[in-house]
């Protein structure tokens, strides 16, 4: 007699083949995929939370200055916070983006160590800092006394060499691959920054300067208290590298990566000035108005960033390049997930979304929001081969990438906008982002079979080594 199939197995054969398949894409076994699932969830939870504390106190800090700060008050702040914000770029490509990968490989063994070279790195750092400020503080200040810039340089001078340290601090659980305790980190750091500034508020004394060094404070309490939970945590093991050597390979990596970040931002920014040349500011605005919705996936893309970059690179010192394709694939399906969810949102109530943000302005770019999420999909999909480029120690070929994928873009993007406006804006940084995602592809799987790309042949842009044997720690 027949038997009749048991509906409870029949599910759980279902969910088998289920699991079966989506560890097939992603490179894992069944049970491996389900094993590894929530973890990973949990760390990503946690990353995207702590980024969103750290950008939201940013973002909710600017907006009380806007209403608190006179006029030239809060534009002597925006001038300093742009200083700042490119400083910040130099120290995340020379210090930040190289710990992640050399911390996650070459000196994950002995981190408290490496990280003790990293804080005389950031010493360096805070005293080229001081003395470049400073002096623009004293100019600013002599060629108007009774001006706001002096008073809010000299506060970016006090509350940088804090902020960076801070960030020094946070980026070092990632390491570990612990962003719970770098989110506790951000989640008191937000709590100092936003109750101080409601003090400063109350009792009158808000300034640019105040701002400042209120920032730079918060910053530097709760850089204290992430660095003795790092002091008790990490293991004291031997460490021979000098902090000569670590700079040596931070400078050979930093500097391509710093190349890659001004590559990848010309395409991004480039095409407000454009329209305000070509049509006039009110073109710039509605860009930016529709570019915004693009920024939650960026802040999303970079959370998972930080704590992928570590984890790429650790992977791929353990099982050599031949798994960094597998490694990209995961990443890649990771950051369109994300992306395609959220614009499929957006898409479906993007009236309302605009309606919401800009009370019934823009409208008229309402219509680009569909060209937007291709692009910004776009950029998405190329998140895995850059992390695994990035993990490979092969910053070049990520610059490579972006700035054949710019001068494309500006060759389609200028003419484009001189004839179609915010929409020939749009098209041009599409063309960079699917342009990025082509090309790192490629350049990926050249690096996987073992050919160097043209930019790493140069005789100035040989890779990043790995530490020679005399230099290794003693066992």
């Amino acid at each position: 007699m027949p038997t009749i199939p048991n509906a409870a197995s029949e599910v759980a054969a279902i969910e088998a083949e289920t699991s079966s398949s989506m560890g097939n894409l992603l490179g894992l076994e069944a049970g491996s995929f389900k094993r590894n699932l929530i973890p990973w969830l949990s760390k990503g939870g946690f990353a995207i939370l702590d980024q969103g504390l750290i950008s939201g106190s940013n973002f909710l800090l600017s907006i009380l200055l806007a209403r608190w700060l006179s006029a030239e008050q809060y534009g002597a702040y925006a001038v300093a916070f742009g200083f700042f914000v490119l400083l910040s770029l130099v120290y995340n490509c020379l210090v930040l983006e190289p710990m992640a990968v050399f911390g996650g490989s070459s000196y994950h063994g002995s981190l408290r160590g490496y990280l003790g070279s990293l804080i005389w790195i950031h010493v360096a750092f805070s005293a080229a800092i001081a003395t470049a400020f400073g002096a623009s503080t004293f100019a600013a200040w002599r060629m108007s006394p009774g001006g706001g810039l002096g008073g809010a340089l000299g506060g970016v001078t006090i509350a940088s060499p804090c902020v960076l340290l801070f960030w020094l601090a946070r980026r070092s659980f990632y390491l570990e691959l612990s962003p719970a305790k770098s989110a506790l980190g951000a989640l008191v750091y937000f709590g100092l920054s936003l109750s101080g500034m409601f003090g400063l508020y109350h009792w009158g004394v808000l300034s640019s300067f105040s701002a400042f060094v209120l920032v730079g404070f918060a910053a530097l309490i709760t850089s204290f208290y992430l660095l003795i939970v790092l002091r008790m945590e990490l293991a004291n093991q031997p460490f021979a590298h000098s902090t000569k050597t670590v700079w040596g390979r931070h400078w050979r990596y930093g500097r391509w990566a710093l190349g890659g970040a001004v590559a990848s931002w010309i395409p991004a920014n480039i095409y407000y000035p454009l329209l305000s040349s070509f049509g006039g500011l009110a073109h710039s605005g509605q860009l930016k108005a529709l570019m915004n919705l693009t920024l939650p996936v960026e802040q999303v893309k970079m959370a998972l960033g930080l704590l992928f970059i570590p984890y790429a690179a650790r992977t791929l010192e353990r099982e050599g390049r031949e798994g960094a394709k597998s490694l990209s694939r995961r990443m890649t399906l990771v950051s369109l997930s994300v992306a395609v969810g959220y614009w499929a949102v957006i898409l479906i109530f993007k009236g309302s979304v605009f309606h919401l943000l800009y009370s019934g302005r823009y409208s008229e770019v309402t219509a680009l929001v569909p060209l937007a999420a291709f692009g910004s999909i776009a950029w998405c999909g190329s998140f895995g081969s850059s992390i695994a480029l990035r993990a490979m120690e092969s910053p070049a070929s990520v610059f490579a990438a972006f700035s054949m994928a710019t001068v494309l873009s500006l060759v389609i993007g200028i003419p484009a906008v001189w004839r179609f406006g915010v929409a020939g804006a749009v098209w041009g940084i599409n063309t960079s982002d699917v342009l990025s995602w082509i090309l790192l592809v490629w350049l990926l799987q050249q690096k996987v079979a073992g050919r160097a790309s043209i930019i790493e042949r140069l005789p100035w842009s040989k890779p990043t080594a790995r530490p020679l044997v005399e230099d290794l720690p003693a066992q």
